[in-house]
């Protein structure tokens, strides 16, 4: 099966706010935001499918991109790449405004979103 789902999980100090903010940020990204408003993509906040030593009290949440339609999986590697790219621009933004390192953020293609 082709990939039609990417999960983001933020991991080393994450709060449930990094997740609401790097959630928004996602859905405000140009070409993410146009696939949402098409409703060729879905943006989901998850409970992580594992919490590990990565994380130890960390806010154990994923946020789940779902790619729509017949042509998501030719989308797929787009979006990917735009989903990283929107991650890093997040992570030096918070750099920015608030103390601290930012939490790491770990892209990968996930499984089923939905």
């Amino acid at each position: 099966m082709e990939n039609t789902v990417i999960r983001v999980r933020l991991t080393r100090g994450a709060s449930e706010g990094d997740v609401g903010a790097l959630k928004a940020w996602l859905e405000r990204e140009q070409k993410l935001e146009a696939l949402r408003n098409g409703g060729r993509l879905e943006i989901h906040e998850r409970a992580g499918a594992q919490d590990g030593p990565a994380s130890p009290m960390g806010a154990g949440m994923d946020i789940v991109l779902v790619l729509i339609g017949a042509g998501a999986p030719k989308l797929f590697d787009e979006v990917f790449e735009q989903v990283k790219s929107g991650v890093r621009a997040w992570r030096e933004n918070r750099r920015t405004v608030e103390r601290g390192d930012p939490p790491e953020v770990d892209v990968a293609p996930g499984g089923d979103g939905r």
